[in-house]
């Protein structure tokens, strides 16, 4: 049962799809790289954890990394396809009945040109306003954003890291490191003021989370 949602949709192993080189200005496969992306691996896991939205997080990181001019994360909706159930284990942890309406939302979060999460988000549409159920319906909003006159707080259900750069399996492709689309993924439950569910989440975060690293200055490295 364990990790069976975090199977669907595009946030199955291995089909996420890769946005393009992730580090910059690329890095050499060595050991004092490898730390390097280890402690910003580390570093953004901790930025997630330390905040209740995932919106607010990946600005914080935008920001903090200088990623975009504007440090404003946006939502660039996906296709669903026309058979999409609402998984049983869903219900369960938002308190829903068989019959009562819950809406998948599935985006990637952009800030400048980069994608730093896919999100599929399940929400019960009574348990939000009608101005908020407008803007999810017809915006690219962030749904961090559309939901935060709530005040929720998140109950994580699940933190992984799905690829460490330390120590490492031998040289990356042309000797550089070079992770996979999908880096951390982390599941949740949001909750109003009042304690009552209102959404779940399963989030992964991209390789492009990475982008900002510069390759390692060759005189500090010697």
């Amino acid at each position: 049962m364990k990790g069976a949602l975090l199977a669907m949709g595009v946030l199955g192993a291995g089909m996420l799809p890769a946005f393009g080189p992730c580090l910059a200005a690329g890095l050499p496969d060595t050991p004092l790289d490898r730390a390097r992306v280890l402690l910003v691996v580390q570093e953004l896991e901790i930025t997630l954890l330390t905040h209740p939205s995932a919106t607010l997080a990946l600005e914080a990181w935008c920001a903090t990394h200088h990623m975009a001019d504007r440090p404003v994360v946006v939502a660039r909706k996906m296709t669903l396809p026309p058979a999409d159930p609402v998984p049983g284990r869903v219900r369960a942890d938002l308190g829903a009945s068989a019959t009562q309406p819950i809406r998948h939302r599935q985006v990637q979060l952009v800030c400048g040109t980069h994608v730093l999460s896919v999100a599929d988000n399940w929400y019960v549409p009574d348990r939000l306003t009608a101005q908020m159920n407008a803007a999810l319906d017809g915006t690219d909003a962030a749904f961090g954003h559309v939901v935060a006159p709530l005040h929720f707080s998140r109950d994580r259900l699940e933190f992984a890291r799905l690829w460490s750069p330390w120590p490492g399996g031998g040289q990356g492709a042309g000797g550089m490191i070079t992770p996979p689309a999908a880096i951390v993924r982390q599941r949740a439950v949001l909750r109003d003021t009042h304690g009552r569910p209102f959404s779940e989440v399963v989030e992964t975060y991209t390789d492009q989370t990475l982008a900002f690293m510069p390759a390692v200055d060759a005189d500090y490295a010697h």
